[in-house]
C-alpha cells in the first residue's frame, strides 16, 4: 500500500483517487479551492441552474467501467438520461439541420431527409473513416501513456497511416469527404472542442462526431455538476481523505523521486507518488528541475459564456444549438489574430431538465469561442474590463437575434463567464482550457505526459495526456491508476 497525493480535485483528479483508493492505497486528494469538480461546476440561482463547464456528457462507458470497478454502477449515483434529438444546426443561408442524438444510420437519415441522398452518403463514408481511425487510436494513443515519438512512429504501418492521415487537417478531411459545404461547417466546429483551429487541428479529430453518434449524447439530471458530487462520494467510500483550501506550493522530492507535498501553510506531507491534477503548465513551478514546461506550441483558445434566466419557452430550441454565421472562416481568423470574435458561431445548452429551471422559464448557457485573457501578448485579450465584457454580451445577444432568435424582452437575469473569469478560476491567469491546442499531426505530444521525468509524479486531467473534455479525462484516470498499480 502506497501513500499516494492528488493535487487537485477536478475530474480527473477525483477518477484516479476513486481508482486508487479502491485499490486499498492510503490517498489524500490536496484541493486549492473551497469545492471539488474543477471545470465540472454547476451555478444555481434563482431557481435556475447553468453547468459552467461541461454540458455534454458523452462515452459513458469510461466512467461506467470506474463505478463498477470501485462500488455500485454509475447509474445508482446520477441520473444519466439520454438526449433526443441531439443538435440542431443552424446555418447562414437560412438552412437548419436536426441531427439524433445517437446512431450513424438515423444521422445518415435525417441528413439524406433535409440535405438529400448524396450528402449523406458523404457523411456515411466519413464516419466509416472515423469508425476506422478510432479503433487504430482509442488503445494505442488515447488509451496508453505516450512517451515519445518512437511510441507514435511504432503504429505507422503503410496501411494506418493513410487511413488516419496525420498530414491532414481536420478541415482537409473533412472537405476530402463532404459533398454539402454545411456539413464541413459542423466538422470544423469540433477542433473548437480543444481549443483548436480546423484548418490546423489534426483529422483524426474527426472521430468526435463517431463517438458521439455511436455511443450517445448524454445529460445527467440536475446538471453535470452533479458528477463530481457523485465522484466525491466514490473517493470518500473507498476510503480517500480530501482536504478543501489547501494549495501545494511546492512538491518535494529527493534521490530522484517524489517524498510529498509542502501547502500554502508550510505543512510538509510526505507522499511515495504524487499525482498532479492541475494544469500542466504551473506544475513545473511547484517541482523545478528535472520538469520542465510542456512541449513549445500554441495555447488553446478559451470561450466567452452567457447565462440566462429566461421567462416563457423558445419554440424549436433543442437540448444542444448551434447559430452559424454566414462565413464561419472569420471566426479563426479573429481568434488567431487574438481578438474577440465579430460574428462567431453560438452555442446554446438548454437543457431539456425541468430541475434546471423554474415552470414555463429556461436556463440558457450561451458561448461563444474567445481568445485567452492575455493583455498586452501576442494572441490574447484583456478581459478584465467589465464595461466592455457587458457590451461584447450585447453583441452577441444581437447576432443571436439577427439570425431569429431573440430572447433579449425575456432576460429576467444574466450573468457573464469570461476568459479571465476562467483564468482566475484555475489559476493559469488566462483561461486556456485546454492547455495546448491540438496543432499539428503530433500535436498529441504537446500535452504533458502521464509519467512525469521525476520518478513517482504522474499526471491527469485536461491539460494531460490524452487531452480535455470528460471521457479523455476519465480515459488518463485509468491509465495512471493502472501505471501506480504496477510500479
Amino acid at each position: 500500500m502506497a501513500r499516494i497525493i492528488v493535487i487537485g480535485a477536478g475530474a480527473g483528479g477525483l477518477a484516479v483517487a476513486a481508482r486508487l483508493g479502491a485499490k486499498r492505497h492510503d490517498v489524500l486528494v490536496v484541493e486549492a479551492g473551497d469545492r471539488v469538480g474543477g471545470k465540472l461546476r454547476t451555478l444555481h440561482h434563482d431557481g435556475f441552474a447553468f453547468d459552467l463547464g461541461p454540458s455534454l456528457f458523452t462515452l459513458p462507458a469510461v466512467y461506467r467501467d470506474l463505478f463498477l470497478k470501485t462500488g455500485p454502477p454509475l447509474e445508482h449515483e446520477v441520473d444519466l438520461v439520454e438526449t433526443e434529438p441531439g443538435f440542431r444546426y443552424h446555418f447562414g443561408d437560412g438552412s437548419d439541420l436536426q441531427l439524433p442524438g445517437s446512431s450513424v444510420g438515423r444521422t445518415c437519415a435525417a441528413i439524406a431527409d433535409q440535405f438529400g441522398a448524396a450528402a449523406a452518403q458523404s457523411w456515411r463514408e466519413l464516419m466509416g473513416r472515423s469508425a476506422a481511425i478510432w479503433r487504430l487510436t482509442r488503445e494505442a494513443v488515447l488509451g496508453t501513456a505516450i512517451t515519445g515519438p518512437r511510441q507514435l512512429w511504432a503504429l505507422a504501418r503503410p496501411g494506418d497511416l493513410r487511413t488516419v492521415a496525420p498530414w491532414r487537417s481536420l478541415h482537409s478531411m473533412a472537405r476530402h469527404h463532404l459533398t454539402d459545404p454545411r456539413l464541413v461547417t459542423v466538422v470544423d466546429r469540433y477542433a473548437t472542442y480543444s481549443g483548436s483551429l480546423p484548418a490546423r487541428a489534426p483529422g483524426a479529430l474527426v472521430t468526435i462526431p463517431f463517438v458521439e453518434q455511436t455511443f450517445g449524447l448524454w445529460h445527467i439530471g440536475g446538471g453535470l455538476g452533479t458528477l463530481a458530487a457523485a465522484l466525491q462520494r466514490r473517493c470518500e467510500s473507498t476510503g480517500v481523505t480530501i482536504r478543501r483550501n489547501t494549495p501545494v506550493t511546492e512538491v518535494t522530492s529527493g534521490g530522484g523521486r517524489v517524498t510529498g507535498v509542502v501547502t500554502a501553510s508550510g505543512e510538509h506531507l510526505p507522499a511515495d507518488i504524487v499525482v498532479s491534477d492541475i494544469d500542466s503548465r504551473r506544475l513545473p513551478a511547484l517541482t523545478g528541475p528535472p520538469l520542465r514546461p510542456p512541449r513549445s506550441g500554441d495555447p488553446s483558445y478559451s470561450g466567452f459564456a452567457l447565462l440566462l434566466a429566461l421567462s416563457g419557452t423558445t419554440p424549436g430550441v433543442r437540448h444542444h444549438n448551434v447559430w452559424f454565421p454566414a462565413e464561419y472562416g472569420g471566426e479563426f481568423r479573429d481568434l488567431a489574430a487574438g481578438r474577440p470574435v465579430a460574428d462567431p458561431a453560438i452555442y446554446v445548452c438548454r437543457p431539456d431538465d425541468p430541475t434546471m429551471a423554474p415552470p414555463d422559464c429556461e436556463a440558457w448557457f450561451v458561448l461563444v469561442n474567445a481568445p485567452r485573457h492575455a493583455p498586452g501578448q501576442p494572441g490574447g485579450h484583456d478581459w478584465s474590463d467589465p464595461d466592455a465584457n457587458e457590451r461584447y454580451a450585447d453583441h452577441v445577444l444581437g447576432l443571436l437575434a439577427a439570425r431569429g432568435t431573440d430572447v433579449r424582452p425575456r432576460i429576467r437575469w444574466r450573468g457573464l463567464q469570461t476568459p479571465a473569469d476562467l483564468g482566475a478560476r484555475d489559476h493559469t491567469g488566462d483561461g486556456a482550457i485546454y492547455g495546448m491546442a491540438s496543432h499539428g499531426a503530433l500535436s498529441v505530444l504537446h500535452r504533458a505526459r502521464n509519467i512525469s521525468p521525476l520518478s513517482g509524479l504522474f499526471q491527469v486531467g485536461g491539460t494531460a495526456h490524452p487531452g480535455g473534455g470528460l471521457p479523455l479525462v476519465g480515459m488518463g484516470a485509468e491509465t495512471v491508476a493502472e501505471l501506480i498499480g504496477r510500479a
